[in-house]
This record gives structure tokens, sequence and C-alpha cells, in this order.
């Protein structure tokens, strides 16, 4: 419950007079004609147990000086942002670090190389650099920023435009989607963790009651010259995919039969992650902070290891040229530029919600703008180092097995699951150590990332139900979230996360990211926000980021979006396509966000009062968008309306 907090401060002037809500601690502020409100709030509890002192009244005019008594005042009742009752980083590190841990994680690992490897290599590579620098790095900077601004989660920033607050649910709808896949592929490498402590590691050998018979196995550290191919209508994969797709997975290719029932080693898996998580999370970013150093930092260690011994193997330079080698007849392909946004917003998190929950935690004057910069070029590097590794142990796979390389594996989602363990398996010495660790890796980037995801969905429930504890919300959300996860560990499961992924995590994101930026650019307009960020960040953005955020994103997303849903070919998983009841179920998912968004806008133009309100000040900002500390607020609000004759303010004791 809100309770009083011992001052109230308001504008008043000579046309309207400020109305005061005491028993539910706002201050209302109305600055000539309209009205700003500030709601500021303890917890009951802490209020009985510490009372505020009182603050004497007094009357000034709004200027510097004023704000200065108003600050010293507001500094005594002890009103300062961490009292608002919402969690701060303990370290601004911890956010940094958070962040990286988020955005760095299996979305460069896992999803870039295999998004790279679909579609050709280095022509992939072009589009997505140049998606990262004029889409990306924008958009990711507009969100944080956001966040830090208005001290709110996804939801709770579009209090600038109330009928678009459907948005923020559409994106934490996606994220808890995105999150049910995203764990099992943290699964599956505790799978591979708890395997790597055999004596042999059994993807490196061929295992006889995995075999198929249209296939032959081959070993690692061994080549196709072994074989004495007579019979052209068999193929040849290498130990770890058999071990991959039919060890671990019990892979099932055509689902139009049913998709089966839940692996029991792999279900373990799951149970395990999800507690993890809830153990990271349960006291909120005060916890998972002091996690972030380990998952953050971790990885690169083991991933540069990996890279040195990747790049000594045969074959691997082929691998890296065809990584870097651009086919030039592949940019015209829109499906590329499409790949291309949808991996750079996977891969930094934009368009779910959890930056802009993230950022919510830091302090209003905060250094977002350099965070936002080092966040990006971490990203970036990341993306690139995990391309090269990859692509090296797939110029060694088509060394050894003879084959093109844009044919040694089946593409998907697996990928990493088959490229990795092979390099991990060429150490001469101790590569079951080698395996934990980059194993140990894996978990931990997922982990970084699903962190995000999972915290992004609670704390939006928690701001809508602040009186439920922060504890019991995130066991029900993880308690969720494990059981629409077992059907990703059904032999069927990985044509289902394909299915999810396309619609759920690249479809359903890039419509909510269009609504989104299209809102914020042109509802709310690029010029007042440029104004609240260059007020939050104490220097002026420039023409570039003007222009990203008013016309470059929101046109080239639209187009991208149109293109996409024109020229829409059926989700395939190892080029076949799904059965048509699987892809309703997918078009369903990426419906639910859009429909969500339409309906919260129906229902807040028919709550409505008034035709004014429906069809003009409808779209304008609630009285609580704004910075939430009350001194921060009153220079906000100064500094918008320049030298422009203010009134006064009045800070009475309640």
């Amino acid at each position: 419950g809100f309770v009083s907090f011992g001052a109230t401060v308001c504008f008043s002037s000579p046309t309207k007079k400020g109305k005061t809500n005491r028993s539910r601690g706002k201050l209302l502020l109305s600055v000539k004609k309209m009205k700003f409100n500030i709601f500021r709030s303890v917890l009951s509890r802490t209020s009985r147990a510490d009372p505020r002192p009182h603050v004497k009244t007094k009357s000034l005019p709004v200027t510097e000086s004023g704000i200065a008594l108003v600050e010293q005042d507001v500094e005594d009742a002890g009103l300062r942002q961490s009292d608002t009752g919402r969690q701060q980083w303990d370290n601004p590190v911890e956010f940094l670090l958070s962040c990286i841990s988020m955005s760095v994680g299996l979305g460069n690992v896992w999803r870039f190389p295999f998004t790279a490897y679909e579609n050709g290599g280095g022509a992939f590579l072009i589009p997505y650099f140049m998606v990262l620098l004029l889409i990306g790095r924008p958009f990711y900077l507009l969100e944080l920023s956001l966040g830090q601004f208005s001290s709110g989660g996804c939801v709770k920033i579009w209090d600038m435009c109330p009928p678009f607050k459907g948005i923020g649910y559409g994106q934490a709808f996606a994220t808890f989607i995105v999150t049910s896949y995203y764990c099992v592929l943290i699964a599956i490498s505790i799978h591979f963790l708890f395997s790597s402590f055999q004596t042999v590691l059994p993807w490196t050998i061929c295992h006889e009651e995995l075999k198929e018979n249209t296939s032959l196995c081959l070993p690692s550290n061994q080549n196709i010259s072994i074989f004495n191919m007579t019979d052209n209508n068999l193929t040849v994969v290498a130990s770890t995919e058999q071990y991959f797709r039919q060890g671990v997975l019990k892979d099932k290719v055509d689902i139009s039969s049913g998709i089966g029932l839940p692996d029991p080693a792999l279900l373990g898996c799951l149970v395990l992650c999800w507690i993890l998580l809830y153990l990271t999370l349960r006291k909120g970013v005060s916890s998972s902070g002091k996690v972030a150093y380990f998952t953050s930092i971790f990885p690169y260690s083991v991933m540069i290891a990996l890279l040195v011994r990747g790049l000594t193997l045969p074959g691997s330079l082929d691998g890296v040229m065809f990584f870097f080698n651009p086919d030039w007849h592949r940019l015209y392909d829109p499906k590329v530029w499409y790949a291309a946004v949808t991996q750079s917003f996977f891969s930094l998190g934009i368009g779910f919600g959890c930056i802009t929950t993230f950022s919510s935690y830091n302090k209003f004057n905060h250094n977002i703008y350099r965070d936002a910069t080092i966040i990006s070029v971490a990203d970036t590097c990341t993306s690139a180092l995990a391309g090269v590794i990859t692509f090296s142990i797939l110029g060694h796979l088509a060394h050894e097995l003879d084959l093109p390389i844009e044919k040694v594996v089946k593409s998907g989602a697996g990928l990493a699951f088959i490229s990795y363990p092979e390099v991990v398996s060429k150490f001469e010495i101790a590569p079951q150590l080698f395996a934990v660790l980059f194993f140990l890796m894996l978990i931990t980037l997922g982990l970084g990332t699903a962190t995000g995801f999972v915290n992004t969905v609670v704390t939006i429930i928690c701001d809508d139900f602040p009186s439920i504890s922060k504890s019991i919300v995130t066991a029900v959300v993880c308690l969720i979230g494990l059981l629409f996860g077992i059907v990703f560990t059904t032999p069927g499961g990985q044509a289902m996360l394909e299915l999810v992924d396309y619609y759920g995590g690249s479809l359903l994101i890039l419509i909510m990211a269009v609504a989104e930026i299209i809102v914020i650019a042109w509802v709310y307009k690029t010029s007042t926000i440029i104004t609240d960020l260059n007020f939050m960040m104490k220097r002026n953005l420039g023409f570039f980021w003007k222009f990203c955020w008013s016309f470059l994103i929101p046109v080239s997303l639209s187009l991208i979006l149109t293109y996409t849903l024109v020229f829409h070919k059926p989700v395939q998983y190892a080029h076949i396509d799904l059965p048509l009841p699987a892809q309703i179920c997918g078009w369903i998912l990426a419906m639910i966000g859009p429909l969500v968004t339409i309906i919260i806008m129906i229902l807040t133009i028919a709550r409505s009062d008034g035709w004014n309100r429906k069809f003009g000040g409808m779209f304008a900002p609630l009285m609580t968008w704004g910075p939430k500390d009350v001194v921060d607020r009153l220079e906000w609000m100064t500094f918008k309306h320049g030298d422009e004759e203010m009134p006064q303010i009045s800070v009475n004791s309640s």
C-alpha cells in the first residue's frame, strides 16, 4: 500500500488550482493549464517504523535557487530516490555486467553462428553489421534511456502514451515464449556437462545403438577415407552430430504423426535449469547483479581457448574464409536482411523489454550513454568471435567429411552443439576438463540471458501487484515456464523450437518493435524524447540519433516486416515443411501481441472521459510520466519550459 510520506509539493497557477490526494501519497503539479502528477511511496511498514520528519511550508519561485531549497527540504524529509520502494543496483558495475551478460549470451554463441550459416556466411555479415550500427545501437540506447528516465519497466514506460501500453504486455509475452525454449538450450548444455565427466567423451565415438540405416558415422579424429563408399545413398555424419541428434534429443524430423513423449534425462536437466533461475532471481537485482560478475567474464576465457585450438585444426582457415568472404548476390535477398534485423534484436535484447527493465533500476543520473556504447561493442565483438570459432570447426569438419562447408552439417538451432563439442574433443591434454569448462560457459551465458528475460516478466507482475512478494511471483513464473518448456524436451522438440523461434522469437518481436518505435517517434515525438534524454544525460544528442529514431528505424523495419509478411514461407525443419496445424499455432503466437495491443487501446478509448480525451488528449502522457525523484522532476519541468514564466511552488507538511 501507499502511504503519505510527509511532504506535498505542488505547482499552483492563477488559472487552475492544484489538487492533492495525500491519502495515496501523490504530488499534483499544475503548470499553467497542464497537470503533472508525481507519486512517491514508501512501504507502509517502513513508514511506521521510521516516521519521516515534516517539512516546513515554503513558497518560492521555480528557479535554480528555488529548486536548491526544495532539494534541501526533500533531503531533510528523506525523500530521495532510494526511498521510492523500487530496488536499485548495488553498484553501477553490476548493471553494466548484467546487460553484457544478457546481451552477450547464447544469442551470440548459439543463435548467431547458425543464422550466419543459413544465410551464406560472409553474405550475412555485411547487413548484420550495418543493422547493428544504424538500427541496433540507436534502438538499444533508446530502450535503455527510457527505462532509466522513467524508473519503469517495459509496461510502465507507456505512461508516456497510455493507449499503447499493450505493446509492453506484448513484448513481455514474447519474452516469456522465448524463455520457455531458451531454457531448453541451457538444459541441453547441462546434459552435455554431465556427459563430460565420462572417461571417453561420448560424442567422440560412434554408438551402434544410435546408428541410422541411411547414414554412416565418422568418429572424431578420423577421416572419410576410412570408408569404402560403394552406396551413393548413404550419407556420412560426424559422431558429434549423431550423439546430439540421436543420443541427446532422440530427434524426430517428421512431426506429422506427433512430437512424442518428453525425454526423462532432458526433462530433469530442464527442471535443474529453472531451479537455478529461481535461486538467482528470488531476491531481485540484489542477487542477480552479484551473479553477473561471473556470468559476464568467465565465458571469454573459455572462448579464447577454443579460438586458439580451432584455428590450429586442418581445414579451419577454409571455414573462416567462408565466414568472411561474402556472396554479393545474397545481399539482394531481403531474407538475409530480415535475418540480420532479428538476430541483432535477439543478440542485444531489443524489443524484449529486458534492457528497459534493467535500466529502470539505475539512478537517474547514471551515464547510460557510455554503457550503451560499451555493451553494443562487446556484443558485436562476441558475435564475431563466436562466428570465427564455429566456422573454423565447420571448415575442419568439411575437411574430414570431404564435403562443402554449406553441407557439412544440418543447419538449425543445434549447430552450436555440434561444432563446439567437436573442437573440445580436439584438445590432446585433458579434453574432459575443457569440455566441462566449455559447457559451464554455455550454461552461464544462457543463465545470464534467461535471468534478464524472466526478470522482465516478474517486474511487470510486481509493478502491477506490488502487494505480492517478489519471491512468490518469481516461483510462479518459473513453474509456468517449466511447464511450457516440456514440449521442447520431446523427440519433436527441435522442430517445435524452430517454429516458436520464428513466430515468437523473430516475427512477434519484430512486430512489437515496429509498433514501439513508431509510437515513440511519431506519436510521443522524437523531438520530445530527445529533450527528455538531453536533460537526463546532460548532453546534446545530435542529428544522427534524431534521424535514426524518427525516420531510418521505423521506415526500414516497416519495409522489412511488410516483405516478410507478403512473401512468407512455411517454417521448415531439416528442409521439411512443418505440418499445417503447427504453422497455424505459430501464427496464433505471433498475433497475440498485436491483439493485446489493439484490445488495450480500445479499452483505453472506451474508458476515456469526453470526446476531446478520446480523439485528442488520449495520446498525451499520464501525470505519472517522467522522473520519479521529486527534485529530478522539478528540474526536468524547469528544463522543458525554459524561460517561460513559471508559477509558484508550495511545499506543505502533511
